[in-house]
């Protein structure tokens, strides 16, 4: 347990992971404006998070590879397996608080430092691992 504490303090300190946030908050700032812009549009929040997921996932693929990793040897299969799994767990997390009463727009909002962290340490010891 120490162990796992350790490296993600350390993985918190690494200035790629500053770079992440920023661009991811580029990317966070796009998607979660066309998740809204859905949700406005009476979409259930599932579809919204889907649709807004795969827009956002294909405006992501290039910002994150270019700007954060910088890295040519880049795989789109690894990159949407995160994300497909990022996905599952909001919409486990969105039930839960579904289940608490807590509405959609403020789930959205809770969810995303979580899986911020997450979805970077995916893309890179899944995605962009240098060897």
């Amino acid at each position: 347990m120490k162990k796992a504490a350790n490296y993600l303090l350390l993985t918190l300190w690494e200035p790629r992971f500053t770079k992440f946030l920023l661009v991811g908050a580029l990317n966070t700032v796009f998607g979660y404006l066309v998740f809204s812009l859905f949700i406005y549009a009476g979409l259930h929040h599932r579809v919204a998070l889907l649709l807004g997921t795969v827009i956002g996932v294909l405006f992501n693929y290039h910002t994150t590879g270019r700007l954060v990793f910088s890295s040519a040897n880049k795989s789109l299969v690894r990159f949407l397996g995160v994300y497909a799994v990022m996905y599952l767990g909001q919409v486990v997390a969105f039930a839960i608080f579904s289940a608490f009463g807590v509405s959609d727009y403020l789930s959205g909002l809770i969810i995303l430092p979580p899986f911020a962290v997450l979805t970077y340490l995916g893309m890179r010891n899944f995605v962009f691992k240098t060897q």
